[in-house]
């Protein structure tokens, strides 16, 4: 099993495209029928559970803490609906955003090093079915609860893992909840959560709107550093204050299909509002968020970095959907064996997640390499792609894979063959 999982990932460092995801057979492979059946029965082998294949990731996971996180590791965590809606023959599909696409909803925590935001892995995913959650926390699948509710208690699988150095959740505007930023900081979770405009907070004694809070703020804003943003460099501003989250929460449930609100006290809840801007040249601002954060010792620049590097989890949602795996695409009939199967994917990003960013002396020229073999076309000033290094690698691994059947002669005899030309040039 262990080899076929070292074969399966090796099969799953190449791009794909919509009308042929599936595996990618190495020379060596008897043919792509076997690997197809192959693959098919390690999807389904119900010995095999998501808890064993998350255990190398997360294992990688503690080694790379070790080297890029000084003191906290950044847990970012998000989900990415996948849509199979003309994918019939899974069964266990759910309706995603409307009444007219199916799929299944995919979660994952992706720790990040807290020194330059490296992509450390996933250490936990979670595939939202009709018949429950396939998740990495249990080997039997979950009930179905709501994001919160199932943010909250991923939460607590991953600070179980232990991962060595203290975590700090990080969670996009979806998590803006009284109810759980309470609960969190009662359990205390270190967090940084965005949040939104519309909400009541005590600031210096007054019971007032969170935009005026922020009117007062508009003149305390201080340049921080030097960011990318789509793909142009932008100039980060930070303000800070305290404020006081005081009200009632509100807990929205549904029963038999109809929707309610209840109201739950709770304890005045003291945080740190930090006000990031990512302006250009000119000044104009091209992106602002409101971050909840109940870390004392870190300071306001670092943790507005933080949440700029949140959206490196975005890349990679998109390495497994539209720009590598496609996994949209995917034809494995349930999500148990999808899951299986994105665990395995995962282990391949992971491995071009670590090249694009990797400092070493050797790193550069590999990326260069990888590029080259690719065939593709960059951009003057963007040197490699994680796409482009998926499909190099992949060519990498046919040329080794090839070279260990083949002597150099068969091959030359081989290409002659198919290209005449090649005749021509050798003779002269």
């Amino acid at each position: 099993m262990q080899r076929r999982y070292e074969q399966l990932v090796m099969q799953h460092l190449a791009t794909t495209d919509e009308i042929a995801a599936g595996l990618r057979a190495l020379p060596q492979t008897s043919g792509s029928f076997a690997a197809a059946q192959a693959a098919w029965r390690f999807y389904n082998n119900p010995r095999i559970r998501l808890p064993q294949l998350a255990e190398p990731m997360i294992a990688s996971a503690r080694q790379a803490i070790v080297a890029d996180c000084e003191k906290f590791v950044l847990a970012v965590h998000d989900w990415s609906g996948l849509n199979y809606s003309q994918h019939e023959s899974k069964r266990d599909r759910i309706m995603l955003y409307h009444e007219k696409q199916f799929g299944y909803e995919l979660q994952t925590v992706l720790i990040l090093g807290d020194r330059r935001g490296k992509v450390l892995g996933p250490v936990y995913q979670g595939v939202c079915s009709a018949d429950g959650v396939h998740s990495t926390r249990n080997e039997e699948p979950l009930a179905r609860r709501t994001h919160l509710d199932e943010v909250g208690l991923t939460i607590e699988h991953v600070e179980e893992l232990k991962l060595g150095k203290q975590l700090v959740h990080i969670i996009d505007a979806e998590a803006d909840s009284l109810l759980h930023l309470r609960r969190f900081n009662r359990k205390k979770f270190a967090f940084v959560i965005r949040g939104s405009e519309v909400r009541r907070v005590l600031y210096q004694g007054r019971d007032v709107l969170l935009s005026e809070v922020l009117t007062t703020l508009a003149e305390k804003f201080r340049f921080s550093c030097t960011v990318d943003y789509k793909g142009k460099a932008a100039n980060q501003y930070i303000a800070e204050t305290e404020v006081i989250l005081h009200r009632y929460a509100k807990l929205h449930r549904s029963r038999q299909g109809h929707r309610y609100r209840r109201y739950v006290k709770g304890k005045p809840l003291a945080l740190r509002l930090i006000v990031s801007h990512v302006r250009d040249e000119m000044g104009n601002v091209l992106a602002c968020w409101l971050l909840w954060t109940n870390l004392a010792e870190v300071s306001a620049d670092t943790i507005a970095l933080w949440y700029y590097w949140r959206w490196r989890i975005e890349s990679y949602f998109k390495l497994l959907k539209s720009a590598g795996q496609h996994v949209e695409q995917w034809q494995q009939e349930t999500a148990v064996a999808l899951a299986k199967r994105l665990l395995l994917a995962a282990q391949a990003c992971l491995v071009v997640w670590e090249l694009a960013r990797s400092n070493a002396p050797e790193a550069d020229k590999a990326r260069q390499f990888l590029v080259r073999l690719s065939g593709r076309l960059m951009k003057r000033n963007k040197p490699f792609t994680e796409p482009a290094l998926l499909a190099g690698m992949w060519v990498l691994l046919a040329m080794l894979d090839t070279m260990e059947c083949y002597t150099v002669d068969e091959i030359r005899q081989v290409a002659a063959f198919i290209l005449p030309s090649l005749k021509q040039c050798n003779s002269s």
